[in-house]
Protein backbone atom coordinates (compact mmCIF):
# COMPACT_ATOMS: atom_id res chain seq x y z
CA UNK A 1 0.00 0.00 0.00
CA UNK A 2 1.70 3.27 -1.18
CA UNK A 3 1.34 6.63 1.13
CA UNK A 4 -1.71 7.50 -1.11
CA UNK A 5 -3.45 4.77 -0.52
CA UNK A 6 -2.68 4.79 3.12
CA UNK A 7 -4.50 8.01 3.39
CA UNK A 8 -7.46 7.70 1.37
CA UNK A 9 -7.72 4.23 3.99
CA UNK A 10 -7.18 6.28 6.91
CA UNK A 11 -9.88 8.75 5.85
CA UNK A 12 -12.12 6.02 5.33
CA UNK A 13 -11.89 5.09 9.53
CA UNK A 14 -12.26 8.19 10.32
CA UNK A 15 -15.54 8.99 8.53
CA UNK A 16 -16.75 5.61 10.13
CA UNK A 17 -15.32 6.69 13.65
CA UNK A 18 -12.09 4.58 13.82
CA UNK A 19 -9.18 6.88 13.51
CA UNK A 20 -8.75 7.05 17.16
CA UNK A 21 -4.84 7.06 18.20
CA UNK A 22 -3.84 8.34 14.84
CA UNK A 23 -2.38 11.89 14.51
CA UNK A 24 -2.26 14.64 11.63
CA UNK A 25 -0.04 17.32 12.19
CA UNK A 26 -1.14 21.23 10.55
CA UNK A 27 1.40 23.94 9.28
CA UNK A 28 -0.54 26.69 9.79
CA UNK A 29 -3.43 25.31 11.86
CA UNK A 30 -4.93 28.85 12.86
CA UNK A 31 -6.38 29.36 9.44
CA UNK A 32 -9.97 29.68 8.73
CA UNK A 33 -10.17 27.06 6.36
CA UNK A 34 -7.29 25.01 7.90
CA UNK A 35 -8.90 24.85 11.76
CA UNK A 36 -12.04 23.75 10.21
CA UNK A 37 -10.37 20.37 8.82
CA UNK A 38 -8.44 20.19 11.98
CA UNK A 39 -11.64 20.76 14.24
CA UNK A 40 -12.73 17.64 11.71
CA UNK A 41 -9.96 15.27 12.37
CA UNK A 42 -10.34 16.16 16.50
CA UNK A 43 -13.99 15.96 16.76
CA UNK A 44 -13.50 12.12 15.37
CA UNK A 45 -10.66 11.22 17.80
CA UNK A 46 -7.77 11.96 15.93
CA UNK A 47 -4.53 13.07 17.68
CA UNK A 48 -4.03 16.84 16.05
CA UNK A 49 -1.26 19.44 16.27
CA UNK A 50 -0.09 22.19 14.72
CA UNK A 51 2.07 25.10 14.46
CA UNK A 52 1.07 28.65 13.59
CA UNK A 53 2.53 32.20 13.22
CA UNK A 54 0.76 34.17 15.82
CA UNK A 55 -1.77 33.46 18.65
CA UNK A 56 -5.38 34.44 17.59
CA UNK A 57 -8.69 34.01 19.25
CA UNK A 58 -9.33 31.39 17.21
CA UNK A 59 -6.14 29.13 17.85
CA UNK A 60 -6.92 30.20 21.97
CA UNK A 61 -10.59 28.24 20.74
CA UNK A 62 -8.59 25.15 18.69
CA UNK A 63 -6.20 24.43 22.13
CA UNK A 64 -9.50 24.97 24.57
CA UNK A 65 -10.73 21.92 22.54
CA UNK A 66 -7.72 19.88 22.74
CA UNK A 67 -5.30 20.95 20.12
CA UNK A 68 -1.92 21.39 20.61
CA UNK A 69 -0.42 24.53 18.97
CA UNK A 70 2.67 26.61 19.32
CA UNK A 71 3.82 29.51 18.01
CA UNK A 72 7.93 28.80 17.01
CA UNK A 73 8.80 26.80 13.69
CA UNK A 74 10.48 24.91 15.90
CA UNK A 75 10.99 20.66 14.57
CA UNK A 76 11.73 19.89 18.03
CA UNK A 77 8.21 21.11 19.19
CA UNK A 78 6.37 19.12 15.97
CA UNK A 79 4.87 15.85 16.22
CA UNK A 80 7.05 12.99 14.14
CA UNK A 81 4.05 10.28 14.97
CA UNK A 82 1.65 11.85 12.58
CA UNK A 83 0.31 9.82 9.60
CA UNK A 84 0.60 13.22 7.38
CA UNK A 85 1.00 16.84 7.60
CA UNK A 86 -1.45 19.32 6.32
CA UNK A 87 -0.67 22.59 5.04
CA UNK A 88 -1.84 26.01 3.72
CA UNK A 89 0.22 27.38 0.47
CA UNK A 90 0.64 30.47 2.82
CA UNK A 91 3.78 28.70 4.48
CA UNK A 92 6.86 30.00 3.26
CA UNK A 93 9.28 27.57 1.47
CA UNK A 94 12.08 27.87 3.69
CA UNK A 95 10.09 27.34 6.72
CA UNK A 96 11.78 24.83 8.48
CA UNK A 97 9.19 23.24 9.84
CA UNK A 98 7.90 22.06 6.08
CA UNK A 99 11.50 20.98 5.37
CA UNK A 100 11.85 18.76 7.65
CA UNK A 101 8.91 17.16 6.47
CA UNK A 102 9.80 17.16 3.05
CA UNK A 103 13.21 15.77 3.95
CA UNK A 104 11.79 12.97 6.04
CA UNK A 105 9.65 11.43 3.52
CA UNK A 106 6.41 12.44 5.22
CA UNK A 107 2.90 12.78 3.03
CA UNK A 108 2.78 16.71 3.09
CA UNK A 109 -0.76 17.47 1.75
CA UNK A 110 -2.71 20.60 0.93
CA UNK A 111 -5.66 21.69 2.49
CA UNK A 112 -8.08 21.20 -1.15
CA UNK A 113 -6.41 17.95 -1.03
CA UNK A 114 -7.64 16.75 2.26
CA UNK A 115 -10.95 18.58 1.93
CA UNK A 116 -11.38 16.57 -1.39
CA UNK A 117 -10.25 13.44 0.05
CA UNK A 118 -12.87 13.52 3.13
CA UNK A 119 -15.68 14.42 0.85
CA UNK A 120 -14.83 11.91 -2.08
CA UNK A 121 -18.06 9.64 -1.24
CA UNK A 122 -20.07 12.09 0.12
CA UNK A 123 -23.17 14.45 -1.21
CA UNK A 124 -22.09 17.76 -1.51
CA UNK A 125 -22.99 21.45 -1.52
CA UNK A 126 -19.98 23.50 -2.41
CA UNK A 127 -19.90 27.18 -2.70
CA UNK A 128 -17.72 29.03 -4.75
CA UNK A 129 -17.22 32.62 -5.55
CA UNK A 130 -15.03 35.22 -4.96
CA UNK A 131 -17.36 37.20 -2.50
CA UNK A 132 -20.25 36.19 -0.73
CA UNK A 133 -19.11 32.49 -1.01
CA UNK A 134 -18.62 32.15 3.04
CA UNK A 135 -22.00 33.63 3.72
CA UNK A 136 -23.89 31.81 1.41
CA UNK A 137 -22.37 28.97 2.64
CA UNK A 138 -23.10 29.16 6.37
CA UNK A 139 -26.54 30.12 5.70
CA UNK A 140 -27.03 26.76 3.95
CA UNK A 141 -25.22 25.08 6.48
CA UNK A 142 -27.56 26.65 9.17
CA UNK A 143 -30.98 26.23 7.48
CA UNK A 144 -29.98 22.59 6.77
CA UNK A 145 -28.78 21.87 10.34
CA UNK A 146 -31.18 23.85 11.54
CA UNK A 147 -33.92 22.18 9.91
CA UNK A 148 -32.76 18.65 11.47
CA UNK A 149 -32.05 17.88 7.72
CA UNK A 150 -28.35 17.56 8.88
CA UNK A 151 -25.28 18.14 7.95
CA UNK A 152 -20.90 18.07 8.02
CA UNK A 153 -19.97 22.26 7.68
CA UNK A 154 -16.24 23.57 6.55
CA UNK A 155 -16.50 26.80 6.61
CA UNK A 156 -14.66 29.99 5.72
CA UNK A 157 -16.11 32.00 8.89
CA UNK A 158 -17.36 31.72 12.08
CA UNK A 159 -20.96 31.19 12.26
CA UNK A 160 -22.37 33.43 14.72
CA UNK A 161 -25.18 30.95 15.74
CA UNK A 162 -22.68 28.15 16.69
CA UNK A 163 -19.59 30.08 17.59
CA UNK A 164 -17.39 28.24 15.08
CA UNK A 165 -16.56 26.69 11.79
CA UNK A 166 -16.88 23.47 11.69
CA UNK A 167 -19.75 21.13 13.11
CA UNK A 168 -20.32 17.37 12.18
CA UNK A 169 -23.22 15.41 11.60
CA UNK A 170 -23.78 11.74 11.07
CA UNK A 171 -26.03 12.28 7.57
CA UNK A 172 -23.29 12.21 5.04
CA UNK A 173 -24.00 15.29 3.36
CA UNK A 174 -21.19 18.52 3.18
CA UNK A 175 -21.45 21.90 2.87
CA UNK A 176 -18.09 23.11 1.90
CA UNK A 177 -16.83 26.74 0.72
CA UNK A 178 -15.22 26.40 -2.30
CA UNK A 179 -12.18 28.76 -2.19
CA UNK A 180 -10.93 29.75 -5.63
CA UNK A 181 -7.28 30.45 -3.77
CA UNK A 182 -4.50 28.62 -5.51
CA UNK A 183 -7.09 26.75 -7.33
CA UNK A 184 -8.61 24.08 -4.23
CA UNK A 185 -11.86 24.32 -5.49
CA UNK A 186 -10.58 21.85 -8.26
CA UNK A 187 -10.35 19.66 -5.57
CA UNK A 188 -14.08 19.10 -5.01
CA UNK A 189 -16.65 17.25 -6.71
CA UNK A 190 -19.89 19.08 -5.95
CA UNK A 191 -23.58 17.64 -6.29
CA UNK A 192 -25.09 20.86 -5.77
CA UNK A 193 -22.42 23.89 -6.47
CA UNK A 194 -22.99 27.77 -6.30
CA UNK A 195 -20.92 30.48 -7.72
CA UNK A 196 -21.83 33.98 -6.21
CA UNK A 197 -19.58 35.79 -8.43
CA UNK A 198 -16.45 35.57 -10.91
CA UNK A 199 -14.93 39.00 -10.39
CA UNK A 200 -11.11 39.03 -11.06
CA UNK A 201 -8.68 38.18 -7.93
CA UNK A 202 -5.68 36.47 -6.95
CA UNK A 203 -3.48 37.66 -9.92
CA UNK A 204 -0.46 36.47 -8.36
CA UNK A 205 -1.73 33.05 -8.80
CA UNK A 206 -3.64 33.17 -12.18
CA UNK A 207 -1.68 35.65 -13.92
CA UNK A 208 -4.33 36.83 -16.30
CA UNK A 209 -8.29 37.78 -15.76
CA UNK A 210 -9.26 34.75 -18.34
CA UNK A 211 -7.25 32.34 -16.89
CA UNK A 212 -8.91 33.23 -13.32
CA UNK A 213 -12.36 32.91 -15.13
CA UNK A 214 -11.28 29.93 -16.92
CA UNK A 215 -10.88 27.97 -13.61
CA UNK A 216 -14.35 29.16 -12.82
CA UNK A 217 -15.51 27.29 -15.69
CA UNK A 218 -13.49 24.52 -14.87
CA UNK A 219 -15.47 24.31 -11.26
CA UNK A 220 -18.78 24.49 -13.09
CA UNK A 221 -17.58 21.09 -15.21
CA UNK A 222 -17.03 18.94 -11.17
CA UNK A 223 -20.69 19.15 -11.01
CA UNK A 224 -21.59 15.29 -10.78
CA UNK A 225 -23.63 14.09 -13.29
CA UNK A 226 -27.12 14.98 -12.90
CA UNK A 227 -26.16 17.53 -10.07
CA UNK A 228 -27.54 21.14 -10.25
CA UNK A 229 -25.37 24.40 -10.31
CA UNK A 230 -26.91 27.77 -8.68
CA UNK A 231 -25.26 30.73 -10.34
CA UNK A 232 -26.21 34.52 -9.60
CA UNK A 233 -27.65 36.01 -12.65
CA UNK A 234 -25.58 38.49 -14.94
CA UNK A 235 -22.48 36.46 -14.94
CA UNK A 236 -20.67 36.96 -17.92
CA UNK A 237 -19.52 33.47 -18.07
CA UNK A 238 -22.70 31.80 -17.75
CA UNK A 239 -23.40 30.60 -21.07
CA UNK A 240 -19.80 28.92 -21.40
CA UNK A 241 -21.00 26.85 -17.90
CA UNK A 242 -19.50 23.20 -18.27
CA UNK A 243 -22.94 21.58 -17.07
CA UNK A 244 -26.32 21.26 -18.56
CA UNK A 245 -28.45 21.93 -15.20
CA UNK A 246 -27.65 25.44 -14.48
CA UNK A 247 -30.36 27.81 -12.45
CA UNK A 248 -30.11 31.63 -11.71
CA UNK A 249 -30.49 33.63 -8.91
CA UNK A 250 -30.94 37.55 -7.95
CA UNK A 251 -31.62 39.72 -5.55
CA UNK A 252 -34.38 41.24 -7.10
CA UNK A 253 -34.43 40.84 -10.45
CA UNK A 254 -37.71 38.77 -11.96
CA UNK A 255 -35.17 37.32 -14.36
CA UNK A 256 -33.76 35.43 -12.76
CA UNK A 257 -34.56 31.92 -11.91
CA UNK A 258 -35.04 32.58 -7.96
CA UNK A 259 -35.25 36.24 -6.83
CA UNK A 260 -36.62 37.69 -3.57
CA UNK A 261 -39.59 40.37 -3.89
CA UNK A 262 -42.08 42.73 -1.57
CA UNK A 263 -39.00 43.45 0.01
CA UNK A 264 -39.57 45.76 2.52
CA UNK A 265 -37.02 47.03 5.31
CA UNK A 266 -38.37 47.06 9.27
CA UNK A 267 -36.29 47.49 12.62
CA UNK A 268 -33.40 46.92 10.23
CA UNK A 269 -33.82 43.50 9.15
CA UNK A 270 -35.63 42.13 5.46
CA UNK A 271 -39.00 41.27 5.37
CA UNK A 272 -39.44 39.52 1.58
CA UNK A 273 -40.93 36.68 -0.02
CA UNK A 274 -38.67 34.58 -2.71
CA UNK A 275 -39.84 33.13 -5.71
CA UNK A 276 -37.63 29.97 -6.88
CA UNK A 277 -39.11 29.02 -10.86
CA UNK A 278 -43.24 28.62 -10.19
CA UNK A 279 -43.33 28.45 -6.70
CA UNK A 280 -42.98 31.29 -4.00
CA UNK A 281 -41.90 31.00 0.02
CA UNK A 282 -43.75 34.43 1.41
CA UNK A 283 -42.96 36.28 4.68
CA UNK A 284 -39.34 35.22 5.10
CA UNK A 285 -37.08 37.74 7.43
CA UNK A 286 -33.53 37.87 7.46
CA UNK A 287 -31.91 39.88 10.35
CA UNK A 288 -28.54 40.76 8.47
CA UNK A 289 -27.70 44.06 6.54
CA UNK A 290 -27.03 44.63 3.00
CA UNK A 291 -28.82 44.08 0.03
CA UNK A 292 -26.00 41.50 -1.11
CA UNK A 293 -26.69 39.43 1.99
CA UNK A 294 -30.15 39.26 0.71
CA UNK A 295 -29.11 38.31 -2.44
CA UNK A 296 -27.18 35.47 -0.46
CA UNK A 297 -29.76 34.03 1.41
CA UNK A 298 -31.77 34.00 -2.14
CA UNK A 299 -28.98 30.92 -3.09
CA UNK A 300 -29.52 29.68 -0.01
CA UNK A 301 -32.91 29.17 0.05
CA UNK A 302 -33.01 27.81 -3.19
CA UNK A 303 -30.66 24.68 -2.32
CA UNK A 304 -32.76 24.06 0.63
CA UNK A 305 -36.13 23.98 -1.88
CA UNK A 306 -33.76 21.70 -4.05
CA UNK A 307 -33.02 19.07 -1.80
CA UNK A 308 -36.45 18.64 -0.41
CA UNK A 309 -36.68 20.84 2.13
CA UNK A 310 -39.92 22.39 3.54
CA UNK A 311 -41.01 25.70 3.62
CA UNK A 312 -41.76 26.66 6.74
CA UNK A 313 -38.45 24.81 7.97
CA UNK A 314 -37.07 27.20 5.26
CA UNK A 315 -38.73 30.09 6.97
CA UNK A 316 -37.96 29.43 10.30
CA UNK A 317 -34.15 28.57 10.27
CA UNK A 318 -33.55 31.56 7.48
CA UNK A 319 -34.61 33.84 10.69
CA UNK A 320 -32.95 32.48 13.51
CA UNK A 321 -29.67 33.21 11.15
CA UNK A 322 -27.30 35.42 13.48
CA UNK A 323 -24.83 36.11 10.38
CA UNK A 324 -21.12 35.34 10.52
CA UNK A 325 -18.54 37.04 12.31
CA UNK A 326 -17.07 39.82 10.81
CA UNK A 327 -19.65 39.44 7.96
CA UNK A 328 -21.87 42.84 7.98
CA UNK A 329 -21.38 42.63 11.78
CA UNK A 330 -22.64 44.38 14.17
CA UNK A 331 -20.27 45.72 16.59
CA UNK A 332 -22.72 48.74 18.35
CA UNK A 333 -26.03 49.23 17.11
CA UNK A 334 -27.87 52.33 18.19
CA UNK A 335 -29.95 55.50 17.34
CA UNK A 336 -27.04 57.41 17.48
CA UNK A 337 -24.44 55.31 16.74
CA UNK A 338 -23.53 52.60 14.44
CA UNK A 339 -20.33 50.62 13.86
CA UNK A 340 -20.01 47.40 11.57
CA UNK A 341 -17.26 45.21 10.76
CA UNK A 342 -16.83 43.33 8.07
CA UNK A 343 -13.96 41.38 6.15
CA UNK A 344 -14.43 42.72 2.84
CA UNK A 345 -10.91 43.18 0.98
CA UNK A 346 -12.06 43.20 -2.59
CA UNK A 347 -13.43 46.56 -4.54
CA UNK A 348 -17.02 44.83 -5.12
CA UNK A 349 -16.91 43.66 -1.80
CA UNK A 350 -16.18 47.04 -0.21
CA UNK A 351 -18.75 48.99 -2.69
CA UNK A 352 -21.30 46.10 -1.48
CA UNK A 353 -20.38 46.97 2.43
CA UNK A 354 -20.55 50.83 1.91
CA UNK A 355 -23.67 50.86 -0.28
CA UNK A 356 -25.29 48.40 2.06
CA UNK A 357 -24.56 50.45 5.28
CA UNK A 358 -25.72 53.82 3.36
CA UNK A 359 -28.85 52.21 2.52
CA UNK A 360 -29.59 51.45 6.17
CA UNK A 361 -28.86 54.34 7.78
CA UNK A 362 -29.13 56.54 4.81
CA UNK A 363 -29.18 59.81 7.48
CA UNK A 364 -25.91 58.79 9.01
CA UNK A 365 -22.75 59.84 8.38
CA UNK A 366 -20.32 57.46 7.40
CA UNK A 367 -16.87 56.99 7.79
CA UNK A 368 -14.79 53.80 7.29
CA UNK A 369 -11.74 52.45 8.32
CA UNK A 370 -9.71 50.18 5.81
CA UNK A 371 -6.80 48.33 5.48
CA UNK A 372 -5.41 46.89 2.47
CA UNK A 373 -4.75 42.71 2.37
CA UNK A 374 -1.65 42.16 0.32
CA UNK A 375 0.78 43.83 -1.77
CA UNK A 376 -0.32 42.13 -5.08
CA UNK A 377 -4.05 42.49 -4.56
CA UNK A 378 -3.45 46.43 -4.10
CA UNK A 379 -1.26 47.01 -6.92
CA UNK A 380 -3.87 45.28 -8.99
CA UNK A 381 -7.12 47.04 -7.73
CA UNK A 382 -6.50 50.19 -7.08
CA UNK A 383 -8.12 52.25 -9.11
CA UNK A 384 -11.23 49.85 -7.99
CA UNK A 385 -10.53 49.99 -4.16
CA UNK A 386 -9.89 53.90 -4.62
CA UNK A 387 -13.87 54.00 -6.47
CA UNK A 388 -15.37 51.95 -3.73
CA UNK A 389 -14.00 54.28 -1.17
CA UNK A 390 -15.07 57.07 -2.82
CA UNK A 391 -18.74 55.91 -1.66
CA UNK A 392 -18.06 56.82 1.82
CA UNK A 393 -17.65 60.42 3.22
CA UNK A 394 -14.77 59.87 4.71
CA UNK A 395 -12.40 57.19 5.00
CA UNK A 396 -8.81 56.41 7.07
CA UNK A 397 -6.54 53.97 5.29
CA UNK A 398 -3.82 51.78 7.61
CA UNK A 399 -0.82 50.12 6.44
CA UNK A 400 -1.13 47.24 3.77
CA UNK A 401 -1.24 44.27 5.56
CA UNK A 402 1.29 41.59 3.81
CA UNK A 403 -0.09 38.15 4.93
CA UNK A 404 2.13 35.92 2.47
CA UNK A 405 3.84 38.37 1.02
CA UNK A 406 6.82 40.66 0.85
CA UNK A 407 6.62 44.33 0.17
CA UNK A 408 6.63 45.67 -3.65
CA UNK A 409 8.56 48.84 -4.46
CA UNK A 410 5.90 51.66 -4.87
CA UNK A 411 3.11 50.20 -3.65
CA UNK A 412 1.11 51.15 -0.66
CA UNK A 413 -2.19 52.82 1.04
CA UNK A 414 -1.02 56.01 -0.47
CA UNK A 415 -1.53 54.66 -3.60
CA UNK A 416 -4.99 54.16 -3.43
CA UNK A 417 -5.71 57.79 -1.37
CA UNK A 418 -3.88 59.47 -4.66
CA UNK A 419 -6.48 58.22 -7.14
CA UNK A 420 -9.31 58.85 -4.77
CA UNK A 421 -11.09 62.49 -5.21
CA UNK A 422 -12.03 62.90 -1.57
CA UNK A 423 -10.36 65.39 0.56
CA UNK A 424 -11.60 63.13 3.65
CA UNK A 425 -9.15 60.77 3.47
CA UNK A 426 -6.27 60.11 5.66
CA UNK A 427 -3.45 57.88 5.61
CA UNK A 428 -2.62 56.33 9.16
CA UNK A 429 -0.76 54.09 11.42
CA UNK A 430 -3.39 51.96 14.12
CA UNK A 431 -1.41 54.26 17.02
CA UNK A 432 -2.21 57.23 15.37
CA UNK A 433 -5.80 56.23 13.87
CA UNK A 434 -6.90 55.53 18.33
CA UNK A 435 -6.02 59.13 18.24
CA UNK A 436 -8.00 60.19 15.92
CA UNK A 437 -11.00 58.13 16.89
CA UNK A 438 -10.60 59.47 20.51
CA UNK A 439 -11.35 62.92 18.32
CA UNK A 440 -13.54 62.50 16.49
CA UNK A 441 -15.74 60.45 19.41
CA UNK A 442 -15.57 63.57 21.83
CA UNK A 443 -16.58 65.56 18.39
CA UNK A 444 -19.85 63.24 18.14
CA UNK A 445 -18.70 63.19 14.27
CA UNK A 446 -18.48 59.04 14.50
CA UNK A 447 -22.44 58.44 13.30
CA UNK A 448 -21.88 55.13 11.03
CA UNK A 449 -18.31 53.67 11.46
CA UNK A 450 -17.29 50.92 9.09
CA UNK A 451 -14.02 48.51 9.68
CA UNK A 452 -13.09 46.58 6.69
CA UNK A 453 -10.29 44.31 6.11
CA UNK A 454 -8.91 40.55 5.54
CA UNK A 455 -5.89 41.01 7.76
CA UNK A 456 -5.60 41.82 11.72
CA UNK A 457 -8.00 45.02 11.34
CA UNK A 458 -10.21 42.91 13.42
CA UNK A 459 -7.81 43.03 16.50
CA UNK A 460 -8.81 47.13 16.29
CA UNK A 461 -12.48 46.35 16.52
CA UNK A 462 -12.50 46.17 20.36
CA UNK A 463 -10.11 48.99 21.10
CA UNK A 464 -12.28 51.51 18.76
CA UNK A 465 -15.55 50.19 20.21
CA UNK A 466 -14.33 50.94 23.80
CA UNK A 467 -14.10 54.46 22.52
CA UNK A 468 -16.87 54.44 20.89
CA UNK A 469 -18.91 53.18 24.14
Amino acid sequence: MNNNERIVDFLKKVAAGEGRGSAVYFLGVGGIGMSAIARYFNSRGVKVSGYDKTETELTKKLISEGINIHYEDNVDLIDKDALFVVFTPAVPKDHTEYNYFLNKGFSILKRSEVLGLITSSSFNICVAGTHGKTTTSTMIAHILRHSEYGCNAFLGGIASNYDTNFWSSSKNVYVAEADEYDRSFLKLNPDIAVITAMDPDHLDIYGTEESFKEAFLEFSGKVKKGGLLISKFGLEQTKNFRTPNNITYSSNNSDADCFAKNIHMQNGSYHFDVKIKEEVIENLVLHMGGMHNLENVVAAIAVAKNIGLADEKIKAATAEFKGVKRRFEYVIKKEEKVMIDDYAHHPQELSALINGAKGLFPEKKCTIIFQPHLYTRTRDFADGFAEALNLADEVYLLPIYPAREKPIEGVESEMILKLMNSPKVVCCSKEELIKKMEEKNKMKSLELLITAGAGDIDTMVLPIKKILA
